[in-house]
């Protein structure tokens, strides 16, 4: 249970550092509103996870019963993962990796800052592939394990995950308007895509298995 928590929270902080358009909108809305708009934008993200989470299982028990399911989505999650953690990895050697900090006027208003959390993440193409395919896999193979309760425990250290890093950037910019320096963050970078390479092979050699 524990690695299984540490493990989800660990690949998301590797979705929530990278930069997009989530982030940015923290980044702007927290020179105004310092941290409290990395929890609200955060909570409006993990209501939109909880939604899909709960559709998911819906589902899921037909989908566990088919090896070929497990399998296929075991490849194909593998195979993103390994192409997000090499990305990553050439985005932090090439040093292309940069976040934009200056305010831009963001005219959301506070009341808002949670709802438009959620309605930017479910605009992302990138948001809503993850979930169909890395997502599926990550929750499959909680569910196998601990089931109601591996997703449960898999869906707390996901967004941790995402509360830890948008409420430390929101409050460290609202009280300093200055970012995490660019050295440390492209270090950072780097190491989440080596991560994220590690658990595509697992996902890939554990897909395998089915086939034997």
């Amino acid at each position: 249970m524990v690695y299984l928590f540490f493990s989800a929270l660990t690949v998301g902080f590797s979705g929530a550092m990278m930069p997009g358009s989530l982030l940015t909108y923290t980044i702007q809305q927290s020179l105004k509103t310092g941290a409290r708009a990395g929890v609200l934008i955060s909570l409006g993200h993990a209501i939109l996870e909880l939604g899909i989470i709960f559709l998911i299982i819906l589902g899921l028990g037909a989908v566990l019963q088919s090896d070929l399911a497990q399998a296929v989505i075991g490849l194909a999650g593998g195979a993103l993962l390994i192409i997000m953690g090499i990305q990553m990895l050439q985005g932090a050697l090439r040093n292309t990796v940069r976040i934009q900090t200056e305010d831009t006027n963001t005219k959301s208003k506070n009341y808002k800052l949670a709802l438009s959390g959620a309605l930017i993440s479910a605009a992302n193409p990138y948001f809503l592939l993850w979930w169909a395919v890395i997502g599926l896999g990550f929750i499959m193979q909680s569910y196998a394990a601990l089931g109601t309760a591996g997703v449960a425990v898999y869906y707390f250290g996901h967004i941790t995950a995402d509360f830890i890093w948008y409420v430390s950037i929101s409050a460290l910019i609202g009280r300093t308007r200055h970012f995490i320096k660019e050295k440390p963050y492209r270090i950072l970078i780097g190491a989440l895509g080596g991560l994220l390479v590690y658990f595509g092979i697992t996902f890939i050699v554990g897909a395998f298995g089915y086939f034997v």
